[in-house]
């Protein structure tokens, strides 16, 4: 989407080696799509396009920042957002308006592009009505990636907006205060993809993708670890309190360092 941002990392994280990483594998035959019905396109008020995955029947995880008018800055009316799941080639699967959208409580869109706001970069679509077909099966969540997690990301992007694009062996290269950097091939429309761990029988959603970077002249991409802002997503919705939050603007850390700055440059785009 038009309103990702692009940052070019400083030295201060590890270097990486993508050579594991598999090659990007287009979804568009039914057979090679079976499986991710639940990840789909968010048609943004008509000029942009996220993507956004099924996490009930009924809500939609993505990233914060497809929520906003790139030009006014200003929160996009949830009621202008359609989740087309499986799309591919022209047809989804299901077609779903948004009734209701949640951003973590903290996010602030035109607050300092940097990774400490990386971290708090989901939010929760509310579907207008629950999609009940049996082959888009909402995916499972868990809190991060566990230590040497083989993880992976299914993405629309720019120049694959009419079929997502599977890349199912990617690299945690670092994470640090919730923020994780990974070695998955993204692009502009891959803001708020899904990441998952193949660490159970099933796949499960430990990541959205906020950002793509550089490290070193590597390309890589940026996310928040669910945990607690899931949390925080789900008892907006509920009504529910879960605790006191840090107040915006507390301890925001950069990756790779315990100082305010990193020496990074980000660039809106």
């Amino acid at each position: 989407m038009r309103h990702w941002v692009f940052g070019i990392l400083a030295a201060l994280l590890p270097a990486f080696v993508a050579a594991g990483d598999s090659r990007l594998q287009r979804l568009d035959t039914t057979d090679a799509g079976r499986a991710w019905e639940a990840v789909g396109r968010l048609d943004v008020n008509g000029e942009g396009f996220c993507t956004g995955s099924l996490i009930a029947p009924d809500l939609v995880l993505t990233a914060a920042h497809c929520l906003f008018d790139g030009r006014t800055g200003q929160r996009i009316a949830p009621e202008t957002i359609e989740f087309l799941a499986g799309w591919r080639n022209g047809r989804a699967s299901a077609y779903r308006s948004v009734r209701r959208a949640v951003i973590h409580p903290d996010y602030v869109y035109d607050g300092e592009v940097s990774t400490g706001r990386v971290r708090k970069d989901i939010a929760l679509l509310q579907l207008q009505r629950p999609i009940r077909n049996t082959t888009v099966i909402p995916f499972e969540t868990d809190r991060r990636p566990r230590r040497g997690s083989r993880i992976g990301v299914v993405s629309y992007a720019h120049d694959r907006s009419e079929a997502p694009s599977l890349q199912e062996v990617c690299a945690v290269t670092a994470q640090q205060q919730g923020v994780l950097v990974m070695s998955c091939d993204v692009d502009f429309g891959s803001s708020g993809a899904p990441v998952f761990s193949f660490d159970g029988k099933t796949p499960r959603i430990v990541s959205v993708v906020s950002a793509k970077a550089e490290v070193n002249g590597q390309r890589v991409s940026l996310g928040a670890a669910l945990g607690e802002g899931l949390d925080l997503l789900q008892a907006q919705l509920t009504g529910t309190h879960i605790g006191s939050r840090m107040p915006p603007g507390v301890g925001r850390v950069q990756v790779g360092d315990g100082r305010r700055t990193s020496g990074a440059k980000f660039i809106r785009q």
